[in-house]
């Protein structure tokens, strides 16, 4: 039986973007340089002129941008309010709030590019055009579909979802759809389908938005980079606004989005950018790491500072992390970070070859078994493979064997009924709670987990079996393991303040962990980490991917399956199995 895994033996905490830890508010500007390793604190301390933070996986890259941010402000060289730090998802923008809050620094906007570019957009449209902004379009496959059938072009499930991606890709390439052609022509991309017909689909999608009064998520950035140029009083108000940029995941930026720092910018170079630009994954959405790579270009004056001490993973998986970018090639490669590893050892990576695709499902979640029961919990365990399509299997025989698991990408944590429904008691507790005999028993000794469990009515022993009820058990369980960790890092806090603290997260999507296995494609695995990480269906045509034709994109392949790797703490293992189905032809490997 494998052991189950050991907790970190370095003093840096779990760095997880999941992690719910409410770390205590330093009481000094010095006091948030403690605990950062070397390369760390100098991130934090540069704080002039352009940086360049190379940080490779593992190597606390958000903690030292944070600590940097919140050492500027209480030191006095940063007002809060003039700083805008970027990312990439709401998810990430949310941690990052979350942990300047803590570390004193609670009024630094952290956003998205989409975020903080539709905020400006909002509040700068009446003045630079007129009326109200047209109303956001939230899902765009609807009018892509209308679009194609007035062309007379019929596309199937899988078709409509590929243009709709390729129709994202040109929007925030600045490809206009007469220039869309020669576009991937020069490019090499190839497209979904005939350029002639996702030309035309192109041009029919943005009139019918024109004739309905929307835009798209595309069109934030576009329009914002548009008012930008074009009003320079405007450009000059929030150039005034925010006078120094933190940039997260700078490896992922597009073209658009450069464009519009560069507007936000203004000409001056006070700027932070943190990326890797091993762990580009996402150039089919037009990101390139090509910012990233040339930025000692664009700045030769910038201080440069390299992280490469892993504190996530074992020194067996930072070997084989290594070795696979080692045998990497072009530019990215060559811009490469060798990771050191902090950790004990741990167990080696195991390799494991199956008959077919159900017994891979089978064995994967056999193993899974048998880390739960030897202490491991359940939501510090994936399974990821390249493609959605490929969890079907792994979720039949996880729910076989009893193994409570959790979607990545499926429903939002706190857009489910029972959580809606639980934020619900919680508020109306908060305010007329002490009404409630119950209420004022389990609050008696100021515990705040207890309160929740009575406002809840949840109980500690999880229902029998699995299905809606399970799931319903486990979102509950981790809204009382969010009122634990809370409760213990603010002693005497009461429940609006927990209900405060969960609004907040909702509004951020920044979601308690949920005790199941997590099943994720690599690209949705992307800045999370668990102890125990399945790599599945390693096969060729798999992964590499069938149409990662060019050397370029089969590195990108090599980049994802490094990023997969680099997810496991401890224990890491990879398969593949020689057949699809139980009979077939073993003609894989």
């Amino acid at each position: 039986m494998t052991a189950a895994p050991q907790p970190p033996q370095s003093s840096q905490p779990s760095l997880s973007p999941e992690s719910t830890a409410f770390p205590a508010v330093p009481g000094s500007a010095d006091a948030v340089l403690a605990g950062l390793d070397p390369e760390q604190r100098e991130v934090a301390t540069a704080l002039r002129g352009p940086v360049c933070v190379l940080a490779g996986a593992g190597t606390g890259k958000t903690r030292a941008i944070t600590h940097r941010i919140a050492y500027g402000v209480r030191a006095g060289v940063l007002q809060p309010a003039s700083v805008l730090a970027v990312t990439f998802t709401n998810r990430a923008a949310g941690e990052m709030r979350g942990r300047l809050r803590q570390l004193g620094a609670p009024g630094v906007q952290a956003r998205t590019f989409h975020s903080a570019a539709l905020r400006q957009l909002q509040y700068f449209w009446p003045r630079a055009v007129g009326g109200e902004l047209p109303r956001l379009l939230e899902r765009k496959v609807q009018l892509v579909a209308e679009a194609a059938a007035r062309g007379r072009v019929r596309l199937d499930r899988n078709e409509l979802r590929d243009v709709t991606g390729e129709l994202e890709w040109a929007k925030v390439t600045q490809t206009a759809p007469e220039d869309y052609a020669a576009a991937i022509a020069k490019t090499g991309r190839d497209a979904p389908r005939d350029p002639a017909e996702i030309t035309g689909i192109y041009r029919g999608y943005e009139q019918l938005k024109r004739d309905r009064g929307v835009i798209d998520f595309e069109d934030v950035l576009l329009l914002t980079v548009g008012v930008l140029q074009d009003r320079p009083d405007i450009a000059e108000q929030v150039q005034r606004q925010y006078q120094h940029f933190v940039v997260d995941e700078y490896q992922d930026v597009s073209p658009l989005q450069q464009r519009l720092l560069e507007l936000w910018l203004g000409g001056r170079d006070s700027l932070c950018v943190v990326g890797d630009a091993s762990q580009t994954i996402y150039s089919f959405t037009g990101a390139t790491p090509d910012h990233l790579l040339d930025f000692r270009v664009r700045h030769p004056e910038a201080t440069v500072v390299k992280l490469v001490r892993d504190y996530r993973s074992t020194p067996q998986v930072v070997h084989l992390a290594n070795g696979v970018l080692a045998q990497a090639t072009g530019r990215a490669a060559a811009a490469r970070l060798e990771l050191v590893a902090q950790r004990e050892a741990g167990p080696e990576p195991a390799f494991t070859e199956y008959a077919d695709e159900p017994a891979e499902a089978e064995g994967t979640a056999r193993h899974i078994r048998r880390l739960i029961d030897a202490g491991v919990a359940p939501s510090s365990i994936a399974v990821l493979y390249r493609i959605n399509a490929q969890s079907e299997v792994y979720e039949q025989a996880l729910a076989d064997r009893s193994v409570p698991y959790q979607l990545r990408g499926a429903e939002r944590f706190f857009e489910r009924p029972e959580v809606r429904e639980a934020g619900i008691k919680l508020r109306g507790a908060a305010v007329g709670g002490k009404n409630d005999a119950m209420l004022d028993e389990a609050g008696r000794d100021g515990d705040l987990a207890a309160q929740v469990r009575a406002v809840l009515s949840w109980s500690a022993e999880p229902p029998a079996g699995s299905g809606t009820v399970r799931d319903r058990w486990e979102s509950l369980a981790a809204l009382v393991r969010l009122a634990e960790d809370f409760g213990r890092a603010r002693p005497g806090a009461t429940l609006r303040d927990l209900v405060d603290e969960l609004g907040e997260r909702a509004a951020a999507q920044h979601a308690p962990t949920v005790e199941g296995v997590t099943l994720a494609s690599l690209h949705a695995a992307k800045g999370l980490e668990w102890d125990a990480v399945f790599l599945v269906g390693l096969t060729e045509g798999m992964l590499p991917i069938t149409y990662a034709k060019t050397p370029e994109q089969v590195e990108e392949e090599r980049r994802l399956l490094y990023v997969g790797i680099t997810r496991a703490r401890v224990h890491l293992s990879l398969s593949w199995a020689l057949a699809r189905s139980p009979g077939g032809r073993a003609s894989r490997g």
